[in-house]
């Protein structure tokens, strides 16, 4: 069903001579109608989510005990294996700050959650989850039933 705006269907009244108290009427009325209900509508409340990480493990090789990690992104032309170096860099440039030298960071956890995002930022590196997420592993296939 095509919507027409409020404004055009008062432009269309007018032309066909309605009295102007009767298109007052008319036009509160729509504009009441089209108003969602309450300050946010009827949407529901946002669901609160959470990063996963889920690890191809389809030859059983990795333990069978909880893993955590953090999600990252280095830019898509470099290496992975740079990621480590970055994050050290990083932790070794906020160390020789004042606030660094105060509160050094001593691993890579305490550097994640707490190292700013701009010297992350200086070594192409950017954090996605400051807390440690839970990595699960797959055998990689999907049920038959």
């Amino acid at each position: 069903m095509p919507k027409i705006e409020v404004n055009k269907v008062a432009e269309i009244l007018k032309k066909n001579e309605i009295s102007p108290a009767i298109l007052r009427r008319v036009i509160e009325e729509m504009n009441l109608a089209v108003q969602p209900d309450g300050p946010e509508g009827d949407k529901p409340p946002a669901i609160k989510k959470q990063f996963v990480i889920l690890l191809s493990d389809p030859e059983g090789k990795m333990p069978k005990h909880d893993f955590v990690g953090w999600v990252l992104q280095i830019p898509d032309n470099e290496s992975v294996a740079t990621t480590q170096d970055r994050l050290f860099r990083s932790s070794y440039d906020y160390n020789t700050t004042k606030k660094g030298q105060l509160m050094p960071v001593k691993t890579l956890g305490e550097a994640i959650e707490n190292v700013p995002a701009k010297f992350f930022k200086e070594a192409d590196v950017w954090v996605k989850t400051k807390t440690p997420v839970l990595v699960l592993k797959t055998d990689n296939e999907i049920p038959k039933e």
